[in-house]
């Protein structure tokens, strides 16, 4: 492998371990509070910058990473697109997620293609990776679109909606994270026997987990002042 891949991925995979253990500090530190408002930074900038690399990996080097392409733009809109729901309010905003909202729909529909394609070969795998894998990032990027759509068309929204698309977007990028670690690529470095156990499944549905409990303290209370686009 040539050297500018070795140290692609290598960076890769260490903003994307440092995006892993901060991400979790985020997550289950008190919300708003000053350790989650300073993991949450370093998440973004960690996830942010693990995303385009995996993302320029892709590109060089398709096979075996054409999945990391398209899960690299995923990531990287989505810890974007949180970033901005925070900020909805800010002017020019609104364009930001029209740029976004396109990228995830054409990401969507490569990653539609790519999946169908992999259902017509012998295996059903295409470039290592099965048809279920690129549905799967297919379904995240649809909906990724559909929020898109939802701050880009709605006249105001609430300081808790825009609080509750701000905990999805990035619990779904921690999620991708995490998943990438664990049970995708990364996985190759835990021995057989611990992979059998299904134990390395067990992050990323803590994280859904949380991001259900946190949702729900979001969305429980009365509804409060509304901000304006």
């Amino acid at each position: 492998m040539p050297a500018l891949d070795v140290l692609t991925l290598l960076a890769h995979v260490a903003l994307g371990t440092l995006a892993v253990v901060v991400g979790a500090i985020a997550l289950g530190s008190r919300k708003g509070r000053k350790t989650h408002v300073s993991a949450g930074r370093i998440f973004v900038l960690s996830m942010g910058l693990a995303s385009l690399l995996g993302a320029l990996l892709g590109a060089m080097k398709y096979d075996p990473y054409w999945l990391t392409l398209l899960a690299g733009i995923l990531g990287a809109s989505f810890v974007t697109s949180g970033v901005l729901a925070v900020r909805i309010h800010v002017r020019r905003a609104k364009n930001w997620f029209v740029a976004i909202a396109g990228l995830n729909v054409l990401n969507a529909a490569g990653l539609m293609t790519a999946g169908w394609y992999a259902t017509t070969l012998p295996d059903a795998r295409l470039f290592g990776f099965a048809a279920e894998d690129y549905f799967f990032l297919f379904g995240m990027a649809a909906i990724a679109f559909c929020f898109d759509v939802r701050m880009i068309f709605a006249a105001q929204i609430s300081n808790r909606h825009r609080i509750a698309q701000h905990l999805v977007r990035m619990c779904i990028g921690f999620f991708i994270a995490a998943g990438s670690a664990f049970t995708g690529p990364g996985a190759t470095v835990f021995p057989d026997a611990v992979r059998d156990t299904g134990v390395l499944s067990l992050p990323e549905l803590t994280i859904v987990l949380l991001m259900l409990f946190w949702l729900w303290r979001t969305l429980r209370h009365p509804r409060p002042a509304v901000a304006g686009l």
